[in-house]
C-alpha cells in the first residue's frame, strides 16, 4: 500500500493543464463487444479488420424497418456465475465482465477501498429489465413484478455492481452523456485521480439495449442503417453510401493508477492518460451542432489540459457513426483543433455503436494503438465523401509510430468529450 497523497501532489490542474502534476496510466483494459469476449479478442478482430454486425434472427426482427445489428460475441451467461447472472441485468453482465478482465489485466492492484473508485455510465441503463418487467405487469399482473426490478433497470446499476465488486469506497459514480457516457467516467477517473480522491479508478461504460422498442425509436428517426440485406457492409463512416448508424452491445473498462501507485508495484502500464475535455454544443436535442465548434473546443480542452498541441498529435481514434451529416462535421472539427495531419480511423464499422460503450471501447483501442505502433482499419470504405479533409485508414490497418493520439465521443444532447492518451 501507499501513503495518501500530499496536498501538494493532490491539487487540482490548472485550467492549461500546468497543474496536472500527477500522471495518471492506464494499466488494465477490459472489454467484451461484437467483435470478441475480451481486450485481446477484440482488437485482433479490430486489426483484421473484421465485422461484428449480423442478421437478427428473434421473430420481432421481422417487422422491423432495421433487422441487424452487433451482438456480443460471447453471451455474459457464458463467463458470470449463473445466480449472480440472474440477479443483472444485461446491461450489468456486461459491464461485470468487461470490469474483471480490466481488473485482472492491472495485475487486481492492492489498495485501500478508501482510495479506489468505480465511474461506470450507460447511456440508457437496464432498458431489457425495464420493458420486459413492463410485459410481465401487463400479461400476469403486479404481483409477479420480479423484487429486483428496480435494481436491475437503475441506470446507477452498471457502477453499483461494479464498485460492490470490487469493494470501492472512495467513490460510485454513474455518468448518463448518451453516446459520450464512457468517455466521460474515463474523464471522471482521471479527475478523481488528480484531485486525491483516489489513487485507482476502474472507469468506462456499458450497453445493452437491443430491443423493438429502442431499435424501432431510432429507425423512426431515420438515424440507423436499412441495409438489412448486407449487415456487414452496413456500418460506413465517410462513405458516400452511408446511410446510418448501426445498434451494438457491449463493454469497456480501463484501469487508471497513479503513477507513483503503478510503478511501487511494479506496474508500468499501457499509455498515459494524459487530458481531457467536455464541453457542450448548446444547439439541439439530437443534431449537432454543423459547425463542429463544441466538438473541436472539447479537443483543444483536452490538448490544453495534457500540455499538448495539435502538432502532436499522430491519430485520431473518431466517434465516426456513419450518419450522414455527423461524420463530415467531426472531420472538421478535428481539422479545426489538430490540423490536416493525423491519421484517422472509425472502429465503428466493425463493433456497430455502442452507444454509452462507444468512448470507453474506442479509448481501449487507441490505447493499444499507441502501444502496437498500428492504427485499426475504417472498413467499408469504397468511395469516400467528398467532404473527407483528413488521412482515413481505409480498409486495412496502417502501421504508425504515435506518441499522442486523442479519442473523441460526442452524444445527444450536445454532450461532447475529448480524451488524449500519450505513450509512456
Amino acid at each position: 500500500m501507499t501513503e495518501r497523497p500530499s496536498a501538494e501532489v493532490s491539487a487540482a490542474p490548472a485550467p492549461n493543464g500546468a497543474g496536472a502534476s500527477v500522471e495518471v496510466l492506464v494499466t488494465g483494459l477490459g472489454a467484451t463487444t461484437p467483435l470478441g469476449g475480451d481486450a485481446v479478442s477484440t482488437w485482433e478482430a479490430m486489426l483484421a479488420g473484421r465485422s461484428g454486425v449480423r442478421q437478427l434472427s428473434e421473430e420481432w426482427a421481422a417487422e422491423m424497418p432495421v433487422r441487424i445489428a452487433a451482438r456480443l460475441a460471447v453471451e455474459p451467461t457464458e463467463v458470470i456465475e449463473r445466480v449472480k447472472a440472474r440477479r443483472m441485468d444485461r446491461v450489468q453482465q456486461v459491464a461485470v465482465v468487461a470490469a474483471r478482465e480490466a481488473w485482472r489485466d492491472a495485475g487486481a492492484p492492492e489498495v485501500e477501498p478508501e482510495r479506489l473508485a468505480v465511474v461506470v455510465g450507460s447511456g440508457i441503463g437496464g432498458a431489457l429489465t425495464l420493458l420486459g418487467q413492463w410485459d410481465v405487469l401487463r400479461e400476469k399482473g403486479p404481483r409477479r413484478v420480479s423484487p429486483l426490478t428496480v435494481p436491475m433497470l437503475m441506470p446507477n446499476g452498471p457502477a453499483a455492481v461494479v464498485g460492490l465488486e470490487l469493494g470501492a469506497k472512495a467513490a460510485v459514480r454513474a455518468p448518463v452523456s448518451a453516446c459520450a457516457t464512457g468517455a466521460e467516467a474515463i474523464a471522471m477517473g482521471l479527475e478523481l485521480i488528480r484531485t486525491g480522491k483516489a489513487d485507482v479508478v476502474l472507469a468506462g461504460g456499458a450497453e445493452a439495449c437491443i430491443h423493438p422498442l429502442p431499435m424501432a425509436g431510432f429507425a423512426a428517426m431515420r438515424a440507423m442503417s436499412t441495409r438489412n440485406d448486407e449487415p456487414e457492409r452496413a456500418s460506413r463512416p465517410y462513405d458516400k453510401g452511408r446511410d446510418g448508424f448501426v445498434l451494438g452491445e457491449g463493454g469497456g473498462m480501463v484501469v487508471l493508477e497513479r503513477a507513483d501507485h503503478a510503478r511501487a508495484r511494479g506496474r508500468s502500464g499501457y499509455a498515459v492518460l494524459a487530458g481531457a475535455g467536455i464541453t457542450a454544443d448548446g444547439y439541439d436535442i439530437v443534431q449537432p451542432d454543423p459547425s463542429g465548434s463544441g466538438q473541436a473546443r472539447a479537443v483543444s480542452e483536452a490538448l490544453r489540459d495534457g500540455g499538448l498541441t495539435g502538432a502532436d498529435i499522430q491519430h485520431v481514434n473518431g466517434h465516426s457513426t456513419s450518419t450522414p451529416a455527423g461524420d463530415m462535421g467531426e472531420l472538421l472539427a478535428l481539422r479545426t483543433a489538430i490540423g490536416d495531419h493525423p491519421v484517422v480511423t472509425a472502429t465503428k464499422s466493425m463493433t456497430g455503436h455502442l452507444l454509452g460503450a462507444a468512448g470507453a471501447v474506442e479509448a481501449i483501442a487507441t490505447v493499444l494503438s499507441i502501444r502496437d505502433g498500428i492504427v485499426p482499419p475504417t472498413i467499408n470504405l469504397e468511395d469516400p465523401d467528398d467532404g473527407v479533409c483528413l488521412d482515413i485508414a481505409a480498409n486495412t490497418a496502417r502501421k504508425l509510430q504515435i506518441t499522442a493520439a486523442v479519442n473523441d465521443s460526442f452524444g445527444f444532447g450536445g454532450h461532447n468529450v475529448a480524451l488524449v492518451f500519450t505513450a509512456l
